[in-house]
């Protein structure tokens, strides 16, 4: 499918210059969905300091959580783009097995892949999110055992927030970028 919102391409007018240069790392090129969203400067800036806390350490879960959540969120919503980014930059990191990368993006927490009690919980959190806009009683007792209230205002966001950028990427069809995994990719 095609852009319905061209990102910029180079030569860059210098306040989108500018702009990217605020989003991006120097070492790093801007992606599409960085240089999309830079069709709105303002925009573009006030969630680049959103962005830049969810993808920090000053985020007060831990890699694994937020990789679950991020990417777990991002294949409910169908976001094929979101989801490959962080599959190829962080699943390592985050110590995701290939059969776990799996089902994120097809299966659940149930799958037999996940032995551990907290990565499912997380994963059945996404889904009920996704599915209720709620999570019930039982899900938040178990995930209370795991995270504190802090922690679990930052999941609370963190999911909401990979909602409102998969609506972004899906509805204005960006594209993946090249080499990026797609769901397709790792279907069993």
């Amino acid at each position: 499918m095609a852009a319905r919102i061209v990102p910029h391409e180079e030569p860059y007018h210098p306040r989108v210059k500018a702009l990217l240069a605020s989003m991006v790392p120097p070492d790093l090129p801007p992606l599409r969905v960085m240089r999309t969203l830079a069709r709105n400067g303002p925009m573009a800036r006030a969630m680049t300091d959103w962005i830049g806390y969810e993808l920090s350490d000053a985020i007060s879960v831990d890699l694994r959580a937020r990789e679950l959540i991020i990417t777990r969120t991002c294949a409910r919503c169908g976001c094929e783009y979101q989801w490959g980014l962080h599959i190829a930059v962080w699943a390592e990191r985050a110590e995701l097995t290939a059969g776990q990368i799996r089902s994120i993006a097809h299966g659940s927490g149930a799958d037999p892949c996940w032995t551990d009690r907290r990565d499912r919980l997380l994963l059945d959190f996404v889904d009920q999110l996704h599915q209720r806009s709620d999570v019930d009683d039982v899900l938040w007792a178990a995930l209370s055992e795991y995270f504190t209230e802090e922690q679990l205002l930052d999941l609370l966001a963190l999911c909401g927030w990979y909602h409102t950028v998969s609506f972004l990427v899906r509805a204005a069809r960006i594209e993946r970028e090249p080499g990026i995994p797609g769901f397709a990719d790792v279907r069993g």
